[in-house]
């Protein structure tokens, strides 16, 4: 079965778990980084979305821990979500490459238009 294309914002967070463990600032603050400013997490949504991941075994809670009086969790990918993860970074890759394939040769009919204008004559 095909799995549906994430969210961008759901992708940036499993990505920046990919690599280590992370509390919620920590999401936010690299998420902000490696979107390049565009995706900015507020607090509720963030934490409306961890939950999500955790109930969809896309992510765990690692550790927990109290700073300044308040629990601090941190969190990192399951296995199920570093396989999704990679399944949904293969999909953009061979999107990104099909359209510089296209953007590269702009006159070049695709397999399937050729069909498509095959089938018209």
């Amino acid at each position: 079965m095909t799995q549906r294309a994430l969210q961008e914002p759901t992708l940036l967070m499993l990505t920046v778990l990919a690599d280590q463990p992370r509390h919620g600032y920590a999401i936010v603050q690299e998420v902000l980084a490696i979107s390049q400013g565009r995706v900015r997490l507020r607090t509720g949504t963030l934490y409306t979305a961890l939950e999500r991941l955790v109930v969809e075994d896309l992510i765990e809670v690692h550790s927990e821990e109290t700073v300044a009086g308040r629990l601090r969790r941190s969190y990192r990918l399951t296995q199920r979500g570093r396989t999704v993860l990679a399944a949904e970074a293969e999909r953009l890759h061979a999107t990104a490459s099909e359209a510089k394939r296209r953007l590269a040769n702009p006159f070049t009919a695709s397999p399937f238009t050729s069909r498509w204008k095959e089938s018209l004559a």
